[in-house]
């Protein structure tokens, strides 16, 4: 795992895309922008904050949690990416571009998400506490003949 944030591959990529969706979406005329421009940018954006808010979080499952969040973000963008293909805001093999990359980001997120589980799991099987050894107990053979003596008393008692 990179020791900095900026240093994640993942983040790279998810940056690089959402810059170039960025520089593509504010060239479009205004209600184009305000319907799907902003809702696109925003997904693209939202996949490299939560890659960035998981490498902030300390606990794996909270790691995991916002992996997941953008990971929805990936798919939420590819929706966005449709809608402007089907719009004619953008041209196919463009959006052929973003998917391709968009589709690496998210075997990028798998791998992350998969390594930080078997983390966990090493983590998990390590014993963080001092135990002591399990007490061995001996019993007189005395104890054993009271116990078998008190045992027959019973049933006979229980007999009558």
């Amino acid at each position: 795992m990179a020791t900095e944030l900026e240093d994640l591959k993942i983040l790279q990529a998810a940056e690089g895309i959402a810059d170039a969706v960025w520089k593509r979406v504010v060239q479009w005329d205004e209600f184009a922008r305000d319907i799907v421009g902003k809702q696109l940018a925003r997904a693209t954006d939202s996949i490299g904050a939560n890659i960035a808010e998981s490498y902030g979080r300390f606990h794996y499952g909270e790691k995991l949690q916002f992996l997941y969040y953008s990971r929805g973000s990936l798919f939420e963008t590819k929706y966005w990416l449709n809608r402007a293909l089907t719009r004619e805001l953008m041209q196919p093999g463009e959006v052929k571009v973003y998917a391709d990359r968009l589709s690496d980001v998210a075997r990028q997120l798998n791998s992350f998400a998969s390594s930080l589980k078997s983390q966990r799991k090493d983590n998990q099987t390590q014993s963080k506490s001092v135990r002591e050894p399990t007490a061995e107990y001996v019993t007189d053979e005395r104890l054993d003949d009271f116990i078998t003596l008190f045992a027959e008393n019973e049933l006979t008692w229980l007999a009558a």
